[in-house]
This record gives C-alpha cells, structure tokens and sequence, in this order.
C-alpha cells in the first residue's frame, strides 16, 4: 500500500470520520458544519480526496472507512521506524527509551509481548 500522508485539516476530518462510520454522506455534512464550520463542498472536496487516498470510501451515499484509525496508525507506526531507524526496532526503542521512562507496569507489559512473541516464532 503507498504511503498516506494526511495534512493537519485531513487528519482533522479523519478522526471525524472514524468517529461517524458508516455515516451518510448528508448527516456528515450536517457534523462538518456544525463541527468544523464547513459548508457542504468543502466537505465533499475533502471526503473525495481522502476517498482517493484509499482512507474511506462513499458507495451509494454512505461513508466507511476502507482503513481502520488503528490500522492506520499501525501503518504510521511502521513508517516511522523504516524512515528514522532504518527499520529497525531496537534501535527505536532505544531512541524511546532514552527520552521516556517505562513505569513497572509498562516494562511487564512489554515483557510479557515478546514472551508471546517467542513462543510463535518458536
């Protein structure tokens, strides 16, 4: 999938979005008024443009998401590590790790991620 950069406003109208799905293309008009303080083009002229990023999608006048917020944000996620840290992710952790501290609880979660972790690839 290619890279999905969102401008402050998209990224605005998106967790909007996720918020709504599936939602009519007529009541999401009403929430960008009311909202954003849009009218109904701009509105339209933003759904279109993150419809041809491949974020949602608007059949037969109702809007869904064709990626999830969390989906997204995992695709995010992996950009960041692949551009900053040449993919690796110890090397991110450590970046992480050396401006923020992990509480206990944290640090157990995370153990407990790569235990699971070990014993699939096992």
């Amino acid at each position: 999938m290619e890279r999905i950069e969102l401008g402050e406003v998209q990224a605005k109208f998106a967790e909007l979005l996720w918020q709504n799905v599936p939602i009519a293309s007529g009541a999401l008009v009403k929430i960008c008024e009311k909202e954003l303080g849009w009218k109904k083009p701009t509105t339209y002229t933003v759904l279109r443009k993150l419809c041809e990023k491949g974020l949602f999608e608007n059949v037969g006048g109702v809007v869904s998401a064709k990626l999830s917020r969390e989906e997204y944000c995992l695709k995010k996620s992996e950009e960041l590590v692949e551009d900053s840290y040449s993919g690796s992710l110890p090397a991110f952790l450590a970046a992480f790790l050396s401006r923020k501290k992990l509480s206990r609880k944290e640090a157990e979660e995370i153990e407990a991620m790569i235990g699971a972790y070990q014993k699939e690839v096992r």
